[in-house]
């Protein structure tokens, strides 16, 4: 599914993200009540990464009447996402050339600076979120972190993956079927989005952003006329 190369960095036992541990698969293993993220991959994307491909491998072709109704499909998971409190949405296109939505959360809203237990604050947001996302079992998800280059990127780039399974391991803990994970990945301070020279650059690249695109039974769905 990717076309991009990825380094999976082996991680210790002493990453603790909210209430889990960082496996060595890149899994979350839950201490406590709650689901944990077992099978998703957890990587820290290398500096000459410059993009992460978003899209399922597809087995099927996908009609133009087929597309149409993934993107109406999309623009209702745009609008409903839009209602989450610190969201920022926007539409994308996926690897498959399908709509898919992208919203993006702030990282000083999430956490505190440096850390990755994410506020309390922060988590009404995203059990809105949860509840959003339960509403579509045919969308996957991925789960992407970033930071600004303060700092090393021996520091930035866990942090970033932290982050990102941090937000993963809520959604799944508030409800979201673990299998919709597709990957959760950690980019460091690799790709900006703002000018890291300023303040308010380095505010907008500290961000974790989540991924929602059609899955292949969607694709299915959409190709015998019966997706809504």
């Amino acid at each position: 599914m990717k076309k991009t190369k990825f380094l999976a960095y082996a991680m210790s036992a002493l990453m603790i993200v909210g209430c889990g541990s960082y496996a060595g698969n890149g899994g979350l293993i839950g201490a406590g009540g709650g689901a944990a993220i077992g099978g998703v991959l957890g990587n820290i994307i290398g500096k000459d990464t410059k993009s992460t491909a978003i899209g399922a491998a597809i087995g099927t072709a996908v009609g133009a009447t087929a597309g149409t109704l993934i993107g109406k499909h999309m623009d209702n998971v745009k609008a409903k996402a839009a209602a989450v409190e610190n969201a920022q949405v926007s539409e994308i296109t996926d690897n498959n050339g399908l709509t898919a939505v992208k919203v993006a959360f702030d990282g000083g809203i999430l956490f505190d600076t440096n850390k990755y237990a994410l506020k309390n604050n922060s988590k009404v947001a995203l059990t809105k979120f949860a509840n959003m996302l339960k509403t579509e079992p045919q969308i996957l998800i991925d789960v992407q972190g970033h930071t600004d280059n303060k700092g090393t990127d021996a520091i930035n780039d866990p942090l970033s993956l932290n982050r990102a399974q941090a937000v993963a391991q809520y959604l799944v803990n508030a409800g979201v079927p673990q299998s919709q994970f597709q990957n959760v990945s950690g980019f460091g301070s690799h790709q900006p989005i703002a000018d890291n020279g300023t303040a308010a650059g380095r505010a907008q690249n500290r961000r974790v952003e989540v991924y929602m695109y059609a899955s292949q039974a969607m694709i299915d769905a959409a190709n015998a006329g019966t997706l809504k």
